[in-house]
């Protein structure tokens, strides 16, 4: 259906008579003319074609070190406080015991103490969260729900072992907030947010995993409330290298 503005009726151009009509674009309908949706809209005007999804055949390693060697935006780097905020770094990703353990950097966990310690001493707030559920899974929603294996997410219940955190971190129970999360990303219904309101936190950095799912989901979150997001490549992990490099890599 193509609406078109009527001709202007007689006398209501102040000078008595009528106007000739404006001359008529083409109009989108079945059968008649249809213009580009990039096109020029007037005589003169830029045309700007939309650019196509690029296809390589790099791996997603060498284009994060393409990246790295030639950013195409400045870094925003750290303000005045930081906050480091250590990711589901549990025994249901990181022991090797479970199906659902990764690893991207053998020394991981001695980045991250190393990291929480410095923190710690320059009296920054230190975060730990982990993720546990109830017995039938229903404080999982349909995130943890989706399916139900023994490996499933909803099925990391309390007092498991999955649901500790691994036993070489180096956690200040008195120091340190610890906060248990249900889904992706760490702001998510947690007091975090309040946390680092209180500490007058501008920069959050970012560890453990998985890069690809709640490393990247806070890191949305912490940007969008906007803070300088920070994802050390090091202190971070998933289950292949094709998913942590090219989300590092928007972190920086």
């Amino acid at each position: 259906m193509c609406i078109r503005r009527s001709a202007r009726a007689p006398g209501l151009a102040g000078s008595g008579s009528a106007r000739a009509p404006r001359p008529r674009a083409p109009c989108r309908r079945r059968g008649g003319p249809w213009r580009r949706p990039w096109a020029a809209a007037r005589p003169g005007a830029a045309s700007c074609r939309p650019k196509m999804m690029e296809r390589t055949t790099k791996t997603a390693r060498e284009i994060f070190d393409e990246v790295m060697a030639s950013p195409a935006r400045r870094r925003f780097g750290f303000g005045r406080r930081a906050a480091v905020v250590n990711v589901d770094i549990q025994k249901a990703y990181t022991s090797g015991e479970f199906p659902t353990s990764y690893m991207s950097d053998p020394h991981q966990m001695e980045f991250v103490n190393k990291l929480s310690a410095l923190a710690r001493s320059k009296g920054m707030p230190v975060i730990w969260t982990h993720v546990a559920y109830m017995e039938d899974g229903s404080d999982a929603g349909v995130w943890g729900t989706r399916t139900n294996t023994p490996d499933s997410l909803q099925n990391i219940k309390f007092g498991s072992r999955r649901s500790e955190f691994d036993d070489r971190l180096e956690i200040d129970k008195v120091r340190d907030a610890i906060y248990l999360k249900k889904m992706p990303s760490c702001f998510h219904e947690t007091p975090l947010q309040s946390l680092l309101v209180f500490h007058g936190v501008d920069t959050v950095v970012l560890t453990g995993g998985s890069t690809s799912g709640c490393i990247r989901a806070s890191a949305v979150d912490s940007l969008s409330r906007g803070y300088r997001t920070i994802v050390p490549i090091e202190c971070v992990a998933d289950n292949t290298r094709a998913t942590t490099t090219p989300t590092s890599r928007t972190w920086r």
